[in-house]
């Protein structure tokens, strides 16, 4: 008998909750994978809540974790009992103690990278991949704008953003936020609830503009997000955690400077999986370098769920949040 986290119906996080479930057998081609740490991210309440609808009730949560290996399905020679893998997408369900997935879905976790790392940096950190290397590709000498800098994301795409050359400028609610985002290779962090981005940015870069933002905030941000562009810049809208951004006139993308606004996600991505597969080691290459520094604000049981989502929701939390199993 396996634990998961499960939701009949949508709504805040009383509707969460805690099952005993069966145990599948792996079958052709699939894995059974005993859960050690598993990702929380913002998609996971979009779900919840009926922001993102889920085909049908009930229903599992969560999309990225790490585990072990138990069993393998006929035809499987890529996996064996006792290998630490790690995964994310495919069908919701990662809020539990064990699952049975696709083997194409799965990773090899490096022997030198924990599971909970692995299990906080797999989403986020392919999320930063496509943002920085496919959606808008970052050269030397490029200023970008990265919202909710000290976030899970956010961390990693400040890091990876300075490793690849850019200027990085990031926006947080805090000081304690923006602290945490320098020491992440944020070269400069604006506090929105007391400063005016757009003006900001525009100081910062002597009156150009940044040449690309990364706006996983949506509504409240999405207008500041245009005006803090350079001409011919790209805002790459990737989440919506104030809001969906309400319809707009096109027409504005050219008054403001013939700009472009990409909505990207992180699925299509990953949809080929030899294209997952070298993302995924590209991602930890960097990890296992010490290029990118995994930073886990909270770890929560697996029991805990709902607080772990209200934090996340309340913007109490900093850096990745981990389940624990």
């Amino acid at each position: 008998m396996a634990q998961a986290v499960r939701i009949h119906k949508t709504g805040g996080t009383e509707v969460l909750t805690f099952e005993d479930v069966d145990i599948a057998r792996p079958g052709a081609g699939e894995v059974l994978v005993r859960q050690t740490a598993i990702g929380i991210n913002f998609i996971d309440i979009y779900h919840r809540t009926g922001l993102y609808p889920l085909p049908s009730y009930p229903a599992g949560l969560g999309l990225e974790a790490a585990g072990v290996v138990e069993q393998v399905g006929e035809g499987v020679n890529t996996f064996k009992p006792g290998d630490r893998v790690a995964y994310c997408g495919g069908a919701t369900g990662a809020y539990a103690t064990y699952r049975v997935l696709p083997a194409s879905l799965l990773v090899k976790i490096p022997e030198n990278v924990s599971d909970e790392t692995a299990a906080a940096v797999m989403l986020k950190g392919l999320t930063a991949h496509y943002l920085l290397r496919n959606t808008f590709r970052i050269q030397k000498g490029d200023t970008i704008v990265i919202h909710a800098a000290a976030g899970g994301v956010g961390l990693l795409v400040c890091q990876w953003a300075k490793y690849l050359g850019a200027t990085v400028i990031g926006t947080v609610s805090t000081n304690a936020k923006a602290a945490l985002a320098q020491q992440h290779g944020c070269d400069h962090a604006i506090i929105y609830t007391r400063d005016n981005v757009p003006q900001r940015v525009k100081e910062i870069t002597q009156g150009k503009g940044a040449d690309v933002v990364y706006d996983s905030v949506g509504r409240t941000t999405f207008m500041d997000s245009l005006d803090c562009l350079a001409k011919f810049g790209m805002l790459v809208s990737f989440g919506q955690s104030s809001g969906p951004i309400p319809p707009f006139d096109i027409s504005v993308l050219s008054q403001k400077g013939s700009l472009y606004l990409s909505r990207p996600t992180l699925f299509h991505h990953m949809a080929d999986p030899k294209e997952y597969a070298a993302n995924a080691s590209e991602l930890f290459a960097l990890v296992e370098q010490n290029m990118l520094k995994v930073f886990i604000g909270d770890t929560y049981g697996l029991k805990d769920v709902a607080k772990a989502q209200s934090d996340l929701e309340g913007r109490k939390t900093t850096g990745a949040l981990v389940l624990t199993v």
